[in-house]
């Protein structure tokens, strides 16, 4: 997750938006402590491909809060041509507090780029942004991705997008995010909408998905960092349950593909094998794959890269999962892909 206003961890998830894009600032400079590490420009020189797709193609700065004038309320629109395309739906990351879809590092628009990469391959995207933290808890953040899924699927048929083919996903604290709403029946039904309305869920290098597994703290990650996004202000011990996507788990849940990279730390590689676990214990279809030679901030930026991993494995599962009934067959199972993909 890259962290940035207005176009827009280790240990801890994910802003390394925030981190990532400042440390790739400092390029020599020391390691950032606080979570996702890497340096802006050498990042995006390296791995930024722009994805060439027509602008008269995009709807910016689309509301999806009724009479809502918040920018972090709005979503962008990339629209292939055609019919009844796939829609993926793309949450960013950013710690919970850091981040926006208009997310600019070294000039390049990160998650504009994710939406021109898929649409040109004729699958709808909607990246949108979301209330952060302080302003508002982690309920409320949950509200704001339901409420745009919920725009999505009331309206994705004016664009040309079908409505039952909605694929929802997001990287660290967004794929954090984007489970809650496609587990938890409460936030979609203020809508009159169930998680049955989401095909499948793509969750790259989630944060957060486990906050009660003290492996995960056994490995390095604080606990006083999630205490503060999700605990802070609740003295109930159960927190730690109702904030994890993974609480909400059943056999009823849908598809999953869970990508992480093998570079990320043992704490955050926890976090997606512990989802992982949860979905094969509830024989819910699931794909896991392991992407070795990234980190958790560079994985962001392969998702757009038609030579990596990452993007091939996430089109593949929304083709053949818009297909497909998962109903006769489990697709289950750890992928391994070769080192630098």
């Amino acid at each position: 997750m890259f962290s940035g206003k207005g176009h827009g961890a280790r240990n801890s998830p994910c802003s390394w938006t925030v981190n990532f894009l400042a440390f790739l600032l400092i390029l020599a400079a020391s390691l950032l402590s606080t979570g996702c590490t890497v340096v802006e420009h050498v990042g995006i020189a390296l791995l930024y491909m722009k994805a060439p797709f027509p602008d008269a193609q995009v709807k910016y700065d689309v509301p999806y809060v009724e009479h809502s004038l918040l920018a972090k309320q709005r979503l962008d629109l990339f629209l292939p041509k055609g019919k009844n395309w796939p829609v993926f739906i793309f949450i960013h990351g950013g710690n919970w507090d850091a981040g926006d879809k208009g997310l600019r590092v070294g000039g390049e628009d990160v998650y504009g780029n994710i939406g021109r990469f898929y649409a040109a391959r004729g699958v709808g995207v909607a990246v949108i942004s979301y209330r952060l933290q302080p302003a508002v808890n982690w309920h409320e953040q949950v509200k704001d991705v339901a409420a745009a899924t919920a725009w999505v699927h009331a309206h994705i048929a004016e664009y040309g997008g079908s409505p039952h083919r909605l694929f929802l996903g997001g990287h660290s604290a967004g794929a954090q995010l984007a489970c809650h709403v496609a587990l938890d029946p409460k936030p979609l039904a203020e809508y009159g909408l169930s998680p049955a309305i989401i095909r499948s869920v793509i969750s790259v290098s989630g944060a957060g998905l486990d906050l009660a597994d003290q492996k995960t703290y056994d490995l390095g990650a604080k606990r006083a960092f999630y205490t503060a996004r999700f605990g802070s202000k609740d003295p109930r011990e159960s927190w730690q349950q109702e904030a994890s996507p993974v609480s909400y788990v059943t056999s009823n849940a849908p598809a999953f593909l869970i990508l992480y990279a093998a570079g990320e730390s043992k704490a955050l590689q926890r976090q997606s094998q512990r989802l992982s676990e949860v979905l094969e214990r509830e024989r819910v279809p699931h794909r896991l794959v392991v992407v070795p030679g990234q980190s958790h901030e560079r994985m962001v930026l392969t998702l757009s890269r038609p030579d990596r991993t990452s993007a091939g494995a996430i089109l593949d599962f929304i083709f053949e999962t818009a297909q497909k009934n998962f109903e006769a067959q489990p697709v289950s199972g750890m992928t391994h892909v070769d080192p630098g993909s």
